[in-house]
């Protein structure tokens, strides 16, 4: 059995003390350029990796940042993990990935996991944080940080795109593009993100005059979204637009309405999305959409999280970052509009 190298090894094999090792491999640690290359040049020679648990159980900090997301076929979340585990990394820190099912049944199981891995925060992806969980990440002086959910009163960062703004910006496009019998298909009803964009969607139809002309529970499904869409279009007066809580289930809704009924779009009906996910910039899809500013939201993110590692004792904030309605071929465009 070969024998694992050391930082003892590695400290004999360049002449300098264990400590001065220890100080090479550590975020921060002060030691000269020279000494530096020394060490890691004779712990290449000696195939040796620093072991990151161990020493996060000497200095109190892991380096790792558990994430926990609900589920990965909504292409916005491997888009929005990849830039916060490169945001993260430009910190010094890793992101340590679990998912609870697209219910989310398992999150406080999948959370008290994390806690056992002694990471320095969470990110918590679009799940909910029960107020005993929230109690036990206090308890054990554990940062979180929501992401594209919010939970008011719960005392938890949240940083969200400013979803009551962009259901008014998408009511207000339909109607001023000459749609009069406009409908929605909503997400989870107990989602922060799918209430606030039908509480700014249905605000705007009534400032206007105009009801919502039929409601649909998406569930952030493609299956169910496309169940409700077509019951929607089954009706005897079927919608002309469909504002859809998200892209994903957005172009599920597009792909039934054309091969499965037959439909134009916007001929026939107009689909309206949001999250703008590089999916729908196809020329298949070509999808007028809401843009969530991942990038925004993922700086935002991360500043909030390096805040409250540092300064535990700061106050949590509720962070709403605006994104624009990005349009394209889905929706009648309102008169006299150009790109």
């Amino acid at each position: 059995m070969t024998k694992k190298v050391t930082s003892l090894d590695v400290a004999r094999h360049a002449g300098v003390s264990q400590s001065a090792v220890s100080r090479v491999f550590t975020i921060g640690g002060s030691v000269s350029p020279e000494m530096a290359e020394r060490v890691r040049a004779s712990a290449e020679v000696l195939g040796y990796r620093p072991n990151a648990l161990a020493r996060g159980l000497i200095t109190g900090r892991t380096r790792i940042i558990g994430l926990v997301v609900a589920y990965l076929d909504n292409p916005f979340y491997p888009d929005a993990i990849e830039k916060l585990n490169a945001a993260f990394q430009e910190e010094g820190y890793h992101l340590l990935i679990f998912t609870t099912g697209k219910h989310g049944v398992d999150t406080d199981r999948v959370i008290g996991e994390l806690l056992d891995y002694q990471v320095d925060g969470i990110v918590a992806a679009s799940v909910n944080m029960s107020s005993e969980l929230t109690r036990r990440c206090a308890a054990a002086g554990i940062p979180v940080v929501l992401f594209n959910r919010g939970l008011p009163g719960s005392g938890l960062s949240a940083v969200t795109s400013d979803n009551l703004a962009g259901g008014r910006k998408a009511a207000e496009f339909l109607l001023a593009g000459g749609h009069e019998r406009i409908a929605h298909i909503s997400g989870f009803p107990d989602a922060s993100t799918s209430r606030d964009r039908l509480a700014g969607f249905r605000a705007a139809l009534d400032a206007a005059g105009q009801p919502l002309h039929a409601l649909g529970e998406g569930r952030f499904s493609r299956e169910t979204a496309c169940e409700a869409a077509r019951a929607m279009m089954d009706r005897p007066d079927p919608p002309d637009a469909i504002f859809v809580a998200n892209d994903h289930m957005a172009l599920a809704v597009m792909d039934m309405l054309r091969f499965d009924l037959g439909l134009s779009i916007p001929g026939d009906v107009g689909i309206l999305g949001y999250d703008d996910v590089p999916m729908a910039a196809w020329a298949s899809y070509d999808l007028t959409t809401l843009r969530q500013p991942t990038r925004r939201m993922v700086e935002a993110a991360v500043a909030e999280m390096m805040a409250l590692i540092e300064t535990p004792a700061r106050g949590a904030r509720s962070i709403e970052i605006d994104g624009p309605l990005v349009v394209r071929r889905t929706v009648r465009r309102p008169e006299g509009y150009e790109t």
